[in-house]
């Protein structure tokens, strides 16, 4: 009987910290026009000629501080979920990781499920952006669609206000902050150009500095909405009120408007207000990364001690936490059966 395959797609990693290395991920990283939705030609000299060869050094210093003994984080962390999945699902799934960008690809490893009737696929981003979700669905489908057999195929869009997400998240805050003082949660997101906001259509009257509205068919793409919900529902879990976290976005590239409040002009803002202890939390990623390790860790520890903060406490990612694993086994099982 065939296997059901399931996928379980991560952003990417550089094969090694080395400068090379990093050079070709991000090449291959930013010339998706899904990332950078540019004009072809404008894209693709800012790319080639300016952002790659200007920043390929400074990225390999930063993967260099995080990079492990047995690799990339991300590809540890990403691995290590799909071995507790695949002991939660059984011998009727197979479960493979792959990367958008870099290595394992997903042609590479979607050529070793070409036996299954179906495959599903979870884009492991919560909540739905075109520059991730939608360009790794994207990626999946023209890979595919060169098959003779095409399977059945399911896609998971998004799961930012999923029970189990929710749970696993709350409950890592909750092991991270046991006994701690801290005077506020920072929720901090990886962050997107304000025009990606706008070409999803959202519709709904929202500043886009303060919280967003609840979701409605008016915002139903809306990557800042969405990050707003995720927070919603982990401060109800948390028993937050609003004055105890803050929603925060990060990894702005370039000059162009990204979404708002930005993470790094906001802990200023804290340190004015008078508060000493923070935790740093960023559900918009599953597994732990340069962006939380590097951006936030270690970049953004840095800033907060010299801000004359007290406390830092950065609160990992869900990562392979056995109610993550549970809830994207739950999530393969209800899609299977309908």
């Amino acid at each position: 009987m065939s296997k059901v395959g399931v996928l379980l797609i991560n952003l990417g990693t550089p094969d090694s910290p080395l400068p090379s290395s990093v050079y070709l991920y991000l090449k291959q990283f930013l010339n998706d026009p899904r990332v950078i939705d540019l004009p072809g030609l404008l894209r693709y000299f800012l790319v080639n000629w300016l952002i790659v060869p200007t920043r390929y050094k400074k990225s390999a210093h930063a993967y260099q501080q995080i990079w492990t003994e047995n690799g990339s984080p991300l590809l540890l962390n990403t691995e290590h979920l799909r071995k507790l999945v695949s002991e939660e699902l059984g011998d009727a799934f197979q479960v493979e990781v792959c990367m958008r960008y870099g290595n394992p690809s997903i042609e590479s490893v979607v050529k070793k499920l070409e036996h299954c009737l179906k495959i599903i696929a979870i884009p492991l981003f919560p909540q739905y952006a075109s520059a991730a979700n939608g360009s790794a669905v994207e990626e999946l489908l023209r890979v595919i669609s060169s098959q003779w057999n095409i399977p059945e195929i399911v896609v998971l869009r998004d799961f930012y206000n999923h029970p189990a997400f929710i749970k696993a998240y709350a409950a890592t805050i909750k092991d991270h902050l046991a006994q701690k003082q801290v005077d506020m949660l920072v929720m901090s997101y990886h962050g997107l150009p304000e025009r990606h906001i706008n070409k999803s259509k959202c519709v709904a009257k929202c500043s886009r500095v303060n919280a967003c509205p609840p979701l409605s068919a008016d915002n139903a793409y809306c990557y800042r909405a969405q990050c707003y919900e995720t927070s919603r529902l982990l401060a109800n879990e948390l028993a937050l009120n609003e004055s105890q976290f803050l929603v925060t976005f990060q990894s702005r590239l370039g000059r162009t408007p990204w979404i708002q409040p930005y993470t790094d002009i906001q802990l200023p803002v804290l340190a004015k207000r008078g508060i000493k202890n923070i935790a740093i939390v960023c559900p918009s990623f599953v597994s732990d990364c340069l962006e939380t390790l590097e951006e936030i860790n270690i970049r953004a520890r840095e800033q907060w001690h010299e801000l004359g903060g007290k406390e830092f406490t950065f609160i990992p990612c869900i990562n392979a936490h056995p109610l993550w694993a549970q809830g994207v086994a739950e999530m393969v099982k209800m899609h299977h059966l309908g």
